[in-house]
């Protein structure tokens, strides 16, 4: 008996094998969600952008289990995952059988069992709802990667024939930048922290179901939003020193077609600009747009790449490396008829709004 087989004979389908499944399409790529309970309705919420009925035949396809409060029969030995730059702290422990990887949250002991043939969720789901969501997300992720699409660490914006995506260092303000791009007429909502690359006769970006989680920053510093946080605490905030509200980490759940309206979110776009934030509050110059030769800044490819992290499994069976870092080239490759620009200068939300406007206007 393999180790896969122990750990789906320890599991309990019944639940899932009875309820009714909901399906999501992103792109290229469809996913079959089966799931009981008030976690399913929570979940059709959540996706409801990327809900539809059933699956076209030519997606590719994965299913998801979610299996709440069932656990493993036995304990694995497990090996944490190193976690990239600058992080800190236990996030992920892996454990790899045939063909397959057991995938444990350290702090919320959510575990995952993932290979092309099995995508099960078990564990204290109902109280991690968002490590649910990212798990149904990484389906999507893994297909297309196999695919040959590059993960990237940015948010997206579409509309006008044209397709932008921000990247940036972490709290480097790409979910505020891109949000800002949504209150120019006619933009679609792509993606707020995963973007999808391809190259071709028209590079391509995809991004997945997930709305934004913002900070106070993002939400002071933009009309539209600052009703997403009571009177009170908006004046204790704004009371802050700039530098301690930009650093400060207090989430927001911000649902697109709550503050935007209907039929704002596009999934798959064209991409024919990349802004990388280079920016910094103590410049002294006005900000600027520059476009660079991608290939000669590795500082701002670094920026732009992303790890695909544990739950990743190549084409070849092979299940990503504990502390791989991500090929340059293949990133090289498919942005290499995508105009990448440098932001650079003072952190001023405003004026990048107003450049953006001129690029989707067609006059940058």
């Amino acid at each position: 008996m393999t180790l896969v087989k122990t750990v789906l004979d320890g599991l309990d389908f019944s639940a899932t094998d009875a309820a009714m499944p909901f399906h999501i399409a992103i792109g290229p790529v469809g996913v079959t969600v089966l799931c009981a309970g008030g976690l399913r309705d929570e979940l059709m919420v959540y996706f409801a952008e990327a809900l539809v009925e059933t699956l076209a035949p030519e997606l590719a396809h994965q299913t998801v289990h979610l299996l709440p409060d069932q656990g493993l029969t036995w304990e694995p030995d497990w090996i944490q995952w190193a976690r990239e730059g600058g992080k800190t702290g236990r996030k992920d422990a892996v454990f790899d059988l045939e063909g397959a990887r057991l995938v444990r949250k350290v702090r919320s002991g959510v575990t995952f069992l993932q290979s092309p043939d099995h995508a099960v969720a078990f564990g204290p789901l109902q109280d991690n709802v968002s490590t649910v969501i990212n798990f149904i997300n990484t389906q999507v992720l893994n297909i297309c990667q196999r695919d040959g699409w590059q993960l990237c660490h940015a948010a997206a914006v579409t509309g006008q024939g044209r397709g932008l995506a921000i990247a940036g260092l972490s709290g480097g303000g790409k979910s505020t930048s891109i949000l800002r791009m949504m209150d120019i007429e006619g933009m679609r909502f792509v993606s707020n922290d995963r973007v999808l690359v391809a190259a071709g006769a028209e590079p391509r970006a995809l991004g997945i179901p997930k709305h934004p989680r913002i900070n106070p920053g993002t939400i002071l510093g933009n009309p539209r939003l600052r009703d997403m946080i009571a009177p009170a605490r908006r004046a204790e905030l704004e009371a802050m020193p700039v530098a301690d509200l930009w650093a400060l980490e207090e989430k927001h759940d911000l649902f697109i077609g709550e503050v935007y309206g209907p039929d704002r979110v596009q999934y798959a776009a064209p991409l024919t600009d990349f802004w990388v934030l280079n920016w910094s509050h103590e410049a002294d110059t006005p900000v600027a747009v520059t476009e660079v030769d991608l290939s000669a800044r590795p500082d701002l490819l670094s920026a732009i790449m992303k790890s695909p992290g544990p739950f990743y499994q190549h084409p070849d069976g092979r299940f990503e490396p504990n502390g791989a870092s991500p090929d340059p080239a293949p990133y090289l490759d498919a942005l290499q008829d995508v105009r990448v620009c440098e932001v650079s200068g003072r952190i001023d939300f405003d004026a990048l709004a107003g450049i953006g406007q001129q690029l989707f206007a067609g006059s940058l």
